[in-house]
């Protein structure tokens, strides 16, 4: 149904020739832009509603568990957060003044980023459910390992002193004495993430869009080719000094995926886009040492770049 009502605005009320590459392009950024925005409203919604029932004090004792719970609990918080690297900042930040351990938080930070709800739907919409799983778990199971590794090197002595300060409160719990205000606080978490990334989203879906119908296969091959096992960490490292949101890298690594760049090399960039960027590092600079944000940023790069291999020679089982 949105098919065919994307075609009859496009080549219909605008009168778009069907046989051109433009109004191919116009349909299919109209199609993508409409679905995109109608499933993330919807499940943003729902784990709205379900974040209300987290208690962020609990939530802390839980991430100090001794071994793997914590930092399972930890990855599973920031997947559940819908929240950019930037924003997952003041989250990581509260919970380390209050005392929560540091490799912990890393995993929450580095998590954040890549998994939450509005990624999983344009991950689910553009590569289909099984790789959004796929993408979901790893993305955890890298905020897990690495803040693990970054754990067991000691970094605490990097922290500026002056900020952390143990023993402070955790972030404050806020309660709901009705169904109704966990339902207003889902449409409000609607509303402002939506103003946040639908600029995004446009932008992201336009630029696939055009990838999508002007630029040849072959050139994207070309490039693939000329850079071969390099092309993992190559995608890694022009990704890491850009910024942006998923909402708009999605898009473009799905059509990235289909002129030919293998999955796990498209996905690798999308990665290191969302979790690691620039302002990001300025604003952790408040906290600790360039020395520890240099760390962090090393072993989030080593695991993005692990996974990208691992999708790229896993691809041909879930493709």
């Amino acid at each position: 149904m949105l098919l065919t009502f994307t075609r009859w605005v496009t080549f219909g009320i605008l009168r778009f020739d069907p046989a051109s590459r433009l109004g191919e392009t116009v349909q299919f950024f109209l199609y993508d832009t409409v679905k995109i925005l109608a499933l993330l409203a919807a499940v943003i919604f729902v784990i709205g509603v379900v974040r209300t029932y987290v208690d962020t004090r609990r939530m802390k004792r839980v991430m100090a568990a001794r071994g793997i719970t914590g930092y399972m609990a930890a990855s599973l918080f920031g997947a559940v957060t819908p929240f950019c690297s930037c924003s997952s900042i003041p989250i990581f930040l509260a919970f380390l003044k209050a005392g929560a351990p540091l490799g912990v938080m890393f995993a929450f930070l580095i998590t954040s980023p890549l998994v939450n709800e509005y990624v999983v739907v344009l991950m689910a919409a553009f590569f289909g459910w099984k790789i959004a799983v796929l993408y979901t778990l790893s993305g955890i199971m890298i905020g897990v390992c690495a803040g693990m590794v970054l754990a067991r090197m000691n970094l605490e002595r990097f922290l500026v002193t002056d900020f952390i300060a143990p023993g402070a409160d955790a972030p404050a719990v806020v309660t709901f004495t009705a169904f109704k205000g966990r339902l207003l606080f889902a449409w409000g978490e609607v509303t402002e993430i939506l103003a946040k990334i639908w600029l995004w989203v446009l932008a992201g879906v336009a630029l696939g869009a055009v990838i999508h119908n002007y630029v040849p296969q072959t050139a994207i091959e070309a490039v693939i080719h000329s850079t071969g096992v390099w092309s993992v960490p190559l995608a890694v490292l022009i990704g890491v000094p850009m910024y942006g949101s998923c909402a708009a890298i999605v898009p473009i690594a799905v059509a990235l995926f289909q002129k030919g760049v293998p999955l796990g090399t498209a996905l690798a960039f999308m990665m290191a886009i969302s979790a690691l960027s620039l302002p990001e590092a300025v604003m952790l600079r408040r906290a600790m040492t360039l020395r520890l944000i240099m760390v962090f940023f090393g072993v989030t790069t080593a695991g993005i770049i692990l996974t990208g291999y691992l999708f790229n020679v896993l691809q041909g089982w879930f493709i």
